[in-house]
C-alpha cells in the first residue's frame, strides 16, 4: 500500500528594522574606540533612544554606517539594552584614517519574525 499525500507550505519573512543615529562629537583617533550607549542615538522622528533592541537568535543582524560606509562586521559590538547597559562600540582600525568630528553614525537592526503555513491535502 503507497500512500499519497500533497502538502503545501507558505513561509512568510517579516523583517522588522530599526534605525538609530549618531553623530561624532570629536574625532575619533585610529586606533581606538567609539562607543555609543543606547541614550546618545536618536531615532527617524529626531525622538531620543532609550533602548537598542534584543536580535533575535538566528533571525537577525546589525548594520554600521559611518559616512554612509558600510562597516565590516568585526569592528563593531552589539550590545542591547537600555540606557547604560545597550550600547554600540566601534574599533577604528590602527593605521587607518579617524573618525572626523560630526560623522554621522548609522545602526541598523534587522529582527526577523517569520511565520509558516502548511496545507496538507490527502
Amino acid at each position: 500500500m503507497k500512500i499519497l499525500v500533497t502538502a503545501t507550505t507558505t513561509t512568510n519573512v517579516v523583517p522588522s528594522p530599526e534605525k538609530f543615529f549618531y553623530v561624532t562629537t570629536a574625532e575619533i583617533a585610529a586606533g581606538s574606540t567609539l562607543t555609543i550607549d543606547a541614550a546618545d542615538f536618536f531615532l527617524d522622528d529626531g525622538s531620543a533612544a532609550t533602548t537598542l533592541p534584543a536580535l533575535a537568535t538566528d533571525n537577525s543582524y546589525f548594520n554600521v554606517y559611518i559616512n554612509g560606509v558600510l562597516q565590516m562586521e568585526g569592528n563593531s559590538t552589539y550590545t542591547p539594552g537600555v540606557t547604560g547597559v545597550g550600547s554600540l562600540a566601534f574599533d577604528v582600525p590602527a593605521g587607518g584614517d579617524p573618525i572626523l568630528q560630526n560623522s554621522p553614525v548609522v545602526l541598523e537592526v534587522i529582527n526577523y519574525a517569520p511565520t509558516s503555513n502548511t496545507t496538507v491535502a490527502s
